[in-house]
Formats: C-alpha cells, structure tokens, sequence
C-alpha cells in the first residue's frame, strides 16, 4: 500500500473511494475557479503539453480517467479530433462536465460515464491512448488502477497521466511548501466552504509517489516504456507511458 492511499479526505473511518466521491460532489461547483485560481492559469499549460505528448501517437479513440468537470477532455477533443470517454466517481463533477461540452457543441465526441477506474467495464484493448490529470493520486489503490488503464490500452498505446508533485530543488521546494500549507488550504476553504478538501489536496500531493518512484511502478504494472518530465519548477510532473 502507498502512502497517498490512506490519506482519506474525511475520516479514517470507511473507504477512501466512498470519501473521494463525496469531496469532489461538494466542491464541484466551484472546482474550476479553484483549480485555475491556485495554479495561476498553470494547469492549462500543463494541459497543452500533455495533449502534445499525445498527438505524437495520433489516438483517434481516447478514456480520459478522474475527468472531473472535463477539461482535458475538451481539450483532446478540440486539438486532437479524437473521440473520448470521460469517466469519474463524481455525478456533481460530471454533470459540470457535461454542460461545458453542450456549450462548446462537442457532443458528438466526448461522452460522460460513472466509472470505478479500478474496475473499469471496457473490454481489453478498447483505446488508443489513456490519459489522467490531476486524480490518480485519489485512487484507493493505485496499482489496481494503473493496470486498468493497461488493460484498456491497445497495444502500442499511450498512457499520459499530469498529477501535481512536490518540487525538489531549492527554493521552489520551499515556497512551495509555504503555499501549499497556507495559502492553499485556506483560500480553498473560503471559496468552496468545505473545510477538509483542501487540505487533504496538500496532504495527498505531498504523499503521493513521484518521478523515479512513479516509474517504477509503471514498469511493475506492466508497462513496456515509462518516462517522466517534470514541469513549471516540478510542481506539476507529466507522466507518459507505452504498452
């Protein structure tokens, strides 16, 4: 078991997918403000250089896993022409998700479902490239998940996963632990109303394996090619992989 899958948003009490779930339901309304806010518009960059990655394998089908309200599957469906299926545990930020693409008329190529990505109900084989931003940190068991996403992979297939990383050199490192334990915490507090979220966000980030570790877990779960590119100082890390 990693660290990361006992940090629970709530209680220690109960599963962390049950909690997950819950969190994201309550601060759905007012995720994206949040998450553009505190990353200072960062995350779209990260975004674009993900997307990027992808277009070198020219996916034409694509599961975006933990899409929350689906911006990086807008983003795939607009620069990459692909059709994707946007999957999440949390209806609330789906359902955000879903008027965002009726607004940008992507309908046809972005599809929303409820799934469990530890036990996804996609036959093997069934997309060109996985992709993940900002969520498998929440997976109750992160290897279980990653090997979902394998399974799901034709082969030759790409997985491209963004999760936010502690940076490891002076003296982003330590402003970044300032913000993350200040600045973080409190203005998420404020705006979403929900005491917890945001302070588990800077607990699970903190814990969750990054760069070698990461991938030499890509490897474990079977992947053939794991690389990583830390980005913006190493407060976000690109993750790509190949089955």
């Amino acid at each position: 078991m990693y660290k990361q899958e006992t940090i629970k948003p709530y209680s220690e009490e109960g599963e962390k997918v049950t909690q997950v779930e819950e969190m994201f339901d309550n601060i759905a309304p007012h995720y994206d403000t949040l998450n553009h806010r505190l990353s200072w518009n960062i995350d779209r960059y990260w975004r674009n250089k993900a997307i990027k990655e992808l277009a070198a394998v020219k996916p034409s089908c694509i599961l975006d896993i933990a899409t929350g309200t689906g911006d990086f599957a807008i983003l795939a469906a607009e620069k990459l022409k692909a059709s994707v299926t946007a999957t999440d545990i949390s209806e609330g930020m789906m359902q955000i998700g879903r008027e965002k693409v009726a607004q940008k008329g992507l309908d046809s190529l972005i599809t929303f479902e409820r799934q469990d990505c530890t036990a996804l109900t996609y036959p093997a084989d069934s997309y060109d490239a996985v992709m993940a931003a900002f969520g498998i940190r929440n997976f109750q068991d992160l290897e279980q998940g990653l090997k979902e996403m394998l399974r799901v992979l034709r082969p030759g297939g790409m997985l491209c996963v963004l999760e936010l990383t502690t940076p490891v050199s002076f003296p982003m490192k330590q402003l970044f632990s300032i913000y993350s334990n200040t600045v973080l915490p409190i203005y998420g507090k404020l705006v979403s109303k929900d005491t917890a979220a945001y302070s588990y966000l800077n607990k699970s980030i903190a814990a969750f394996p990054q760069g070698e570790v990461m991938k030499d877990i890509l490897y474990k779960v079977g992947f053939s090619k794991a690389e990583f590119k830390r980005l913006t100082f190493g407060i976000c890390t690109l993750y790509t992989a190949v089955k």
